[in-house]
């Protein structure tokens, strides 16, 4: 996992250093939009939901401040001990009230919302004492209120929040039953956007609105793709405005990679979509699992001159489909789906998870090797699809339902908007593939399916079946997803995917020998919260969440760790057991080819990995050892791979517990300062030689100085001092509001204590100015060289000229560039060839172009070039011809020779007398599969003096080949 852990450390380093940023970065649009997150400083008072706390003058000094994400109550880990049933009648079944005075802008013509990106559930909104609105379709979802109307301009403006989480039989996932527990309050970020009267709509507010962003096509093999921008503009001032919108699709190193522009007229009150579209063909850059690259789509809305708007959204490129025999294929290439689902439940903070968890939660599973997360059972936060696209890890999202078919007739409007928004939402992110379009356990409902087809007919959609109920098919939907803990019916006449299931080897193994079972999501990551009345834990005293293949605080139990082995390409070791007297078994996960097992330096035994047939399908079963005599002390475990050792791995027999050592789960991540803000930390219980001593029982009591708390340290819901299980106690850090240097220090009866500092950062609430990055938006002109008749293709610049002689050519570029190409001495011979049908993505122009010879060699120059860098790409290739009988060249070439001239096999590029590089020069007819050469020359101009680049025979001295070029505009040096 090195190489991973460097790129997460390596972003990291990164973010911190652009946290204070106090401009816009280069050439990023400074537009009429502004977005600040508000999420600290509310106030809050639980209860009493006909309260009239919505008034202006109501005063809320005694009511307690918290910062969002919130719950209206922290749990413990026995549900505060509440006996509900799956339907949750009392639980958490309340009113919040949250109170913030905002200040808006001075300007009577800007635009003002506040934008939730999540409530539960029944969400109304009152401003300066006025009710706006009220959201009533589902607590998983976003949505905004216009308050243009209601704020008084430039000064503070009161705003009142209701959250009503009471059961509600219109409202899914209620009326129950449902196996999670469905928590409460404002537990989503909050903004405050203010925008032009021309401006952007929200995606989730309409079928048509928003921005939209599709690839019709993705071709993997020939690495091309079409993008299809759609980008609805409302204009809400009072008379027509002439709009143009401007997409940059910018690739990771901020060039402008594709630029989109057109121009309409928005008569007043009206809403205008805007389609675009255009292409990639050089440098395409897939979107993948392994290498999930992303580029970004800048929207600009541009009125009278100003911006006006601006967006930006991520694209991740690549192609998917499902294979009735192979599966299910990413980029060309099936994949197995191999996976969890899982629940947005975390310890004591229910639902209310910041942006850093969610984050975590899939960085963990990208380094157990994780490629797919099935959000169970409802849309998860925006943060978790930016970490999904971030990560590469494929989504299968669904709208918020368990098992309940509803007879209410507004249940299924709201089902059906859920679905809507959250599709609308989630559209544009590469991560997700699969939209759930059914009731979990149920099956396929065609009201669902047809709504998000209608939306989205670029992805699939999946039954959501089960062995015990419904049709057991895809039936209108496009995957037979399934619920797969036993036996099942299944004809093989279309793939199958289970969407739950047991995890483990023999389960993956299952699925990978079988094509046409694409994968399988287990059940579940983490243990959730749940009044399901039949699990193991449901009366426990201590913890009653359930099932998970880790811990509600994320950590794995046992088995969790095979899947690296199999799963990622790193070298990998992992020892499942501890080496001690009762340990007649050891099993091991790699991914070598054999292990040996070492203690205290002696070998004790080799093998190769189970190859049971249960294990069949798998690269790389576990290794089981049985231990038949124990030896306290060293155990060593080497993985070969081609008989050389391969990685190893090193345990020691645990030894009378002795201290405590503090681990932060810092691993990719900030700590940020914005009251919210959660850090995990563990406790862990070690022996004087470091190892962990699973199997120690006690409590450990957190106490914790700076800006920073124990989270829910006072509120009765044993967080602190927790108990320890399998030698750790996990405690949850909660940021205060400013940055600074925190101490945490635990102890525990008999045990040395232990203590570590760390820092919170400083929070950029401006969200525009924290996510927004440089623009090159470089101008660049590519030019075809060759003879009258040469073949010039749509978006090239022609240049041809006579033999012999010095040519010159006026650019279109930086307001009229001159190029000047000539030989180097007065008998040197310039000759320009033309068409030769080479064949190849750019055959037309490095099939034809100019070749020089001349012992000094030709010379490229540029002058009235604005003072600045420039990056020179020329092409060089010795063109041969694939014209015959049936080609109009043929006469042509009964007297041609040019071609034939002998050449240089490798040219020398100098820049102002100095070399810049050499270059191999390629030679061939057919280069549909041959890079053909190239080279890139970066020079600076004065904005004075011509620019002089020559080419020149590198060793011997024959002809030098110049087909083509690219000039363009190049970082400042």
């Amino acid at each position: 996992m090195g190489k991973l852990k460097l790129f997460v450390s390596f972003v990291f380093l990164l973010n911190c250093l652009l946290v204070n940023a106090t401009e816009l970065p280069k050439a990023y649009p400074d537009s009429n939009r502004t977005k600040q997150c508000i999420n600290t400083g509310w106030k809050f008072h639980l209860g009493n939901a006909e309260g009239k706390y919505f008034l202006a003058d109501f005063n809320d000094d005694a009511w307690e401040t918290v910062s969002v994400p919130h719950t209206l109550k922290p749990t413990s880990l026995t549900l505060d001990f509440c006996e509900d049933g799956k339907d949750q009648p009392t639980f958490q079944r309340n009113v919040g009230w949250y109170r913030k005075n905002i200040s808006v802008t001075k300007d009577p013509n800007k635009k003002v919302f506040l934008e939730f990106e999540g409530a539960h559930q029944v969400s109304d909104l009152w401003v300066n004492g006025k009710h706006v609105g009220q959201f009533a379709v589902t607590g998983y979802t976003p949505f905004h209120f216009d308050i243009s109307d209601f704020v008084n301009r430039g000064v503070k403006n009161q705003i009142t929040l209701q959250v009503d989480n009471r059961r509600n039989d219109a409202i899914p996932p209620d009326a129950g039953p449902f196996d999670y527990v469905k928590f409460s309050g404002l537990y989503r970020d909050v903004y405050l956007v203010e925008t032009d009267r021309v401006h952007i709509t929200y995606n989730y507010e309409a079928l048509k609105a928003g921005i939209t962003i599709t690839t019709p096509t993705v071709d993997p093999v020939n690495r091309n793709a079409t993008i299809d921008i759609k980008t609805v503009v409302r204009n809400e001032a009072s008379e027509q405005k002439t709009c143009k919108v401007i997409n940059r699709i910018i690739d990771a190193d901020n060039i402008v990679v594709l630029k989109l522009v057109s121009e309409q007229e928005i008569k007043a009150g009206a809403d205008v979509e805007f389609d675009q579209i255009g292409g990639i063909e050089d440098n395409l850059h897939l979107w993948d699992i392994e290498n999930p690259y992303l580029y970004r789509v800048n929207t600009e809305v541009i009125v009278d001159g100003k911006s006006v708007d601006c967006l930006e959204n991520k694209l991740g490129i690549r192609s998917f489909r499902l294979d009735n025999e192979l599966g299910f294929i990413l980029n060309g290439k099936p994949i197995d789906l191999i996976g969890f689902n899982r629940h947005q439940h975390y310890a004591y903070i229910g639902d209310a998870l910041p942006n850093s968890l969610h984050y975590k939660d899939m960085l963990q599973f990208k380094q157990l090797g994780f490629n797919v997360v099935r959000t169970a059972h409802y849309p998860h936060d925006n943060a978790l699809m930016n970490a999904c696209d971030e990560l590469g890890i494929l989504v299968y999202e669904e709208a918020p339902t368990w098992s309940t078919i509803s007879n209410n007739p507004l249940w299924w409007d709201n089902f059906e908007k859920a679905a809507r928004i959250m599709v609308r939402n989630h559209r544009n992110h590469p991560s997700i593939v699969i939209w759930g379009a059914g009731v979990n356990h149920r099956g396929y409902v065609p009201r669902a399916h047809y709504a998000i087809k209608q939306e989205d007919p670029t992805r699939l959609t999946a039954s959501q079946g089960s062995r015990w109920t419904g049709w057991q098919s895809s039936g209108l939907t496009d995957i037979n997803a399934n619920m797969l803990y036993g036996p099942f019916i299944w004809d093989r006449s279309e793939p199958m995917l289970a969407m739950e299931g047991h995890s483990g080897p023999v389960e993956v193994a299952i699925h990978k020998r079988d094509p046409k079972m694409i994968g399988i999501i287990s059940w579940t990551a983490h243990a959730y919260y749940t009044f399901h009345p039949t699990h193991p834990k449901y009366k426990s005293r201590k913890d009653r969440t359930r099932s998970g293949a880790m811990t509600i605080f994320r950590q794995p139990k046992k088995g969790l760790l095979w899947y690296p082995s199999e799963m990622r390409k790193e070298p990998y070791l992992h020892i499942e057991e501890d080496w001690k007297t009762s340990t007649k078994s050891l099993t091991i996960y790699s991914n070598a080819d054999e292990v040996e097992l070492f203690v205290n330096g002696k070998s004790i035994a080799k093998q190769k990995p189970m190859n049971d047939s249960i294990y069949y399908g798998l690269d790389h079963p576990p290794y089981w050892f049985e231990v038949s005599k124990f030896e306290a002390g060293e155990l060593k475990a080497i993985g070969y791979k081609d008989g050389k050792e391969y990685v190893s791995k090193t345990i020691r027999t645990p030894e009378k517990s002795r201290s405590l050592r503090i681990v932060l789960d810092t691993l990719g991540r900030k700590f940020e300062a914005d009251g919210s803000d959660i850090l995990v930390a563990y406790a862990q219980v070690v022996d004087k030689n470091g190892t962990l001593v699973r199997d120690s029982v006690g409590e450990v009591a957190f106490s914790i100085s700076g800006p920073a708390s124990i989270y829910c340290d006072k509120a009765g819901i044993n967080a602190n001092p927790m108990f320890i299980e399998t030698g750790e106690a996990p405690v949850l850090i909660q940021a205060g509001t400013n940055p600074g240097l925190i101490k945490l220090s635990a102890k525990s009866k008999g045990l040395k204590s232990a203590s570590v500092t760390f820092n919170s950062v400083y929070k950029e609430n401006d969200r525009i100015l924290a996510n927004a990055k440089p623009i090159y938006d470089f101008e660049k002109i590519r030019v075809d060289m060759g003879a009258p008749d040469q073949l010039v293709q749509f978006g090239w610049t022609a240049w041809s000229a006579e033999d012999n002689q010095p040519s010159t050519t006026k650019l279109d570029l930086l307001g009229g560039v001159e190029a000047k190409v000539y030989a180097n001495s007065t008998n040197g011979v310039l000759r320009w060839l033309g068409e030769m049908n080479v064949i190849g993505k750019y055959g037309f122009a490095y099939g034809e172009g100019v070749i020089g010879l001349d012992k000094e060699g030709i010379t490229l120059e540029f002058s009235k070039l604005p003072k600045g860098t420039y990056k020179l790409t020329s092409w060089h290739h010795a063109p041969r011809t694939n014209t015959d009988e049936m080609d109009t060249n043929v006469d042509k070439l009964k007297s041609l020779h040019i071609h034939l001239l002998p050449y240089a096999k490798e040219i020398s590029i100098n820049v102002d007398d100095t070399l810049s590089s050499v270059v191999k020069v390629t030679e061939g007819k057919e280069m549909q599969f041959t890079p053909v050469a190239t080279a890139e020359t970066v020079f600076c101009s004065d904005g004075v003096n011509p620019v002089k680049v020559v080419f020149k025979d590198a060793k011997t001295n024959k002809g030098v080949w110049l087909n083509a070029f690219e000039l363009s505009e190049w970082f400042s040096k």
